[in-house]
């Protein structure tokens, strides 16, 4: 049997190591991060850009991958706009932990709270412009 995954890939505009480094505190797991200048990109990179991060990939503790980057030259850089990213479950332990983690420094839009759907359920806007909603189900 054959399996797929669907995993977030967020963009930044030249933070990427600082906020997948970050993520990595909140879900735990392996990062691994590629340089524009580890790779032979066939044109000569700014010099700015060969210390930006072209890939970066955490796979958490939990199972999920997060993969991100800065926005390569060419590219158009959205803040935040592009992705909202979903943390599912019934774990409320771990999930009200990256919870408190991400809207620490970040934006509350929706508080963490019951749901007329019966799930607790909050949504933020992290320090580094990322969306996030939080659901945790209680049934």
């Amino acid at each position: 049997m054959s399996n797929a995954y669907i995993s977030p890939y967020l963009n930044f505009d030249g933070n990427a190591r600082e906020a997948m480094e970050f993520y990595r505190t909140v879900f735990g797991g392996e990062l691994e991060l590629m340089r524009y200048d580890a790779l032979d990109m066939g044109a000569e990179l700014p010099p700015e850009q060969g210390e930006k991060i072209m890939h970066g990939s955490l796979e958490s503790e939990s199972g999920p991958t997060l993969m991100g980057a800065d926005v390569p030259p060419e590219g158009e850089y959205r803040r935040g706009s592009a992705v909202t990213v979903a943390l599912t479950g019934d774990d409320a332990g771990k999930l009200r932990g990256w919870w408190e983690k991400l809207a620490k420094d970040g934006t509350v839009t929706v508080p963490m709270e019951r749901q007329p759907w019966g799930d607790e359920f909050g949504a933020c806007t992290d320090a580094f412009g990322i969306d996030w909603m939080v659901n945790i189900s209680t049934s």
